[in-house]
């Protein structure tokens, strides 16, 4: 327990419980430890969000207006906006604020009233292959405003912080994403997607373009091989429809749609013959995480922010032939297979727990409440 107990009020996500991804499963699983640790912790909602109660396991909840349905992504605005007002009226220490991309532009005009601003400035948005070339140059220069306005910044991994050094001159304090224990491996899991133990690959993202999804299964189709491929994510989407029809003809590559059960994520992953994880513009990729911690053998997307977290102990790909030449002699990556994975565990175990991450940000916050208070 903290000698002092700090009001924290965490917006930029979509909610707790999670029901959606990274930032989500950061405000649900820093928000419990550091109310556990005896800090006020707040977490801000949409008001459509299906979990009704006001409290969650400790955490504070408070609904804000999120009119999404009604007028698309414009909603993001109004949505941070009033719950970033909210909580600074509500005479909070720390206003934790995940992600820059719409609350950028309200930081420098709402007035802090004692509170010290922390901004988690997440991955470079503006990369995604999904924006057109005026979202990417619009959601730059909020990336600016946030780098400039965000209060205390927080990189995720040592290449972000390094670019916002590098960018904007400033820096930032490098605290990554965590990930709890993997639960036991379930074989009756794999039972409802017709799926054996060791004999399926597994691509578990959201599917977006520069998550290289596409790049996986053009290797995947192109390789002599008839082990199955699950691909877990939403699907009921404009790429979503374009993979699938893509890939129609292969009975091989099988789209799961969302799965949002732990425990049958993890069976998934630790028996998944190669996890694929294609991720490359953001920085430690939680879901990257959460394949380390139940013991997947993974073959990720070459670039700095997958080696940065894997180091060695992965393989790694930049092409489609480099997957295809993978499927077509599976035998020649085995020689190292079971050394990695236990590397890779307890990595997880020594850096990335969330009791060790939630550590990390209430020894922040202390030290920022601490400055402001002197």
């Amino acid at each position: 327990m903290a000698d002092r107990h700090l009001r924290i009020a965490i917006t930029g996500s979509r909610g707790i419980p999670n029901q959606y991804g990274g930032f989500e499963q950061c405000a649900e699983r820093l928000s419990v430890l550091l109310s556990a640790r005896g800090h006020m912790v707040s977490v801000y909602n949409p008001h459509d969000h299906p979990y009704s109660s006001d409290t969650y396991q400790g955490v504070r909840i408070i609904k804000r207006y999120h009119p999404e349905k009604k007028i698309g992504t414009a909603a993001n605005f109004l949505y941070d906006y009033l719950c970033m007002r909210h909580a600074l009226r509500s005479g909070c220490d720390i206003l934790l604020v995940l992600g820059y991309t719409t609350a950028s532009i309200f930081n420098p005009i709402l007035r802090r009233r004692g509170a010290v601003m922390v901004t988690n400035m997440d991955g470079l948005e503006w990369k995604r292959d999904k924006w057109s070339k005026p979202v990417k140059a619009l959601i730059r220069s909020l990336e600016a405003l946030g780098a400039q306005y965000g209060g205390h910044l927080i990189s995720d991994h040592p290449e972000i912080r390094r670019y916002l050094l590098d960018t904007y001159g400033r820096d930032s304090t490098c605290i990554a994403y965590g990930a709890d224990p993997a639960h036991r491996t379930e074989a009756a899991h794999l039972d409802a997607y017709g799926l054996q133990s060791g004999a399926f690959d597994l691509i578990i993202a959201r599917l977006e373009r520069e998550n290289h999804i596409e790049m996986i299964l053009d290797g995947v189709v192109s390789a002599n091989s008839n082990t199955p491929t699950l691909v877990v994510g939403k699907h009921h989407t404009a790429y979503g429809d374009y993979l699938k029809e893509k890939y129609s003809a292969y009975s091989k590559i099988q789209f799961a749609g969302g799965i949002y059960s732990p425990a049958v994520l993890d069976s998934l992953r630790a028996c998944s013959r190669y996890y694929f994880h294609g991720h490359s513009v953001g920085g430690t990729n939680p879901s990257l995480l959460e394949a380390m911690a139940a013991g997947a053998f993974i073959v990720a997307h070459d670039n700095a922010f997958n080696r940065g977290v894997l180091g060695d102990e992965a393989l790694y790909f930049s092409t489609s032939t480099a997957i295809h030449e993978l499927l077509e002699n599976p035998l020649a990556s085995n020689g190292n297979r079971q050394a990695w994975i236990e590397i890779q565990q307890e990595k997880i175990r020594r850096e990335y727990t969330w009791e060790h991450i939630a550590a990390k940000y209430e020894r922040l916050f202390l030290s920022l409440s601490g400055n402001r208070n002197q």
